[in-house]
């Protein structure tokens, strides 16, 4: 089944609400997994993935302890939304020279940062793990590679740095077609979010409720 990226930004945005991150990062993800699926990538999978391996951890123990010298978390790994929307933050750190992450838990999800970092930079930004090399600029990603790296659950070293050669960039789509599994997950974490009905609720929810005008 197909899915606006309207309704993939507003299903990714809650289900890392329900996941546990607060909703400045809950909007992030659901940005980020936007971007992906608008490139033309797996977002939904990818987001989907991330949840179900931080189930059960601080988020704190997955975010970077500091930013001079490589970016590490204090478990050993880091996750992508936070280590990403750090870098959106940070992007003028990149004019200084690249920036390492160390451990990053499914890595695609650092690229819309990344794009987000060449927005504000006004030029390409790559990143590469694990043979990948994918440049991003204002407009999509461009993948050089190792594809398959996309979907890997784990890179022991991510890098990022100014510049590169974003053309051509990946055919933008309008509509996503996540896994139904995947989709069941974001779902899953999703209903997390949804206040439990009260007989008040129910009262003021459709229907007559205990008065029949009929």
């Amino acid at each position: 089944m197909s899915h606006s990226l309207n309704e993939v930004e507003a299903t990714a945005k809650r289900a890392a609400r329900g996941a546990g991150f607060c909703w400045g990062l809950a909007e992030e993800a659901g940005k980020a997994a936007r971007w992906l699926c608008a490139n033309g990538l797996d977002g939904c999978g990818v987001l989907a993935r991330l949840l179900d391996d931080l189930a059960g951890e601080p988020l704190s123990a997955r975010s970077p302890m500091s930013l001079d010298g490589d970016w590490a978390g204090p478990s050993g790994r880091l996750c992508p939304l936070m280590a990403g929307a750090t870098l959106s933050d940070c992007a003028s750190r990149l004019n200084d020279g690249d920036i390492i992450m160390s451990g990053v838990m499914h890595p695609a999800l650092i690229l819309p940062f990344a794009a987000s970092a060449a927005q504000q930079s006004r030029k390409e930004v790559t990143v590469s793990w694990d043979g990948l090399t994918a440049m991003t600029n204002s407009s999509g990603v461009c993948l050089v590679d190792a594809a398959s790296a996309l979907t890997s659950p784990y890179a022991a070293q991510v890098r990022v740095r100014a510049g590169g050669t974003a053309d051509p960039v990946t055919s933008h789509v309008t509509r996503a077609t996540p896994d139904g599994e995947h989709w069941a997950t974001l779902n899953r974490f999703a209903h997390r979010t949804y206040a439990p009905a009260t007989e008040a609720s129910r009262m003021l929810g459709a229907g007559a409720g205990l008065s029949d005008n009929d």
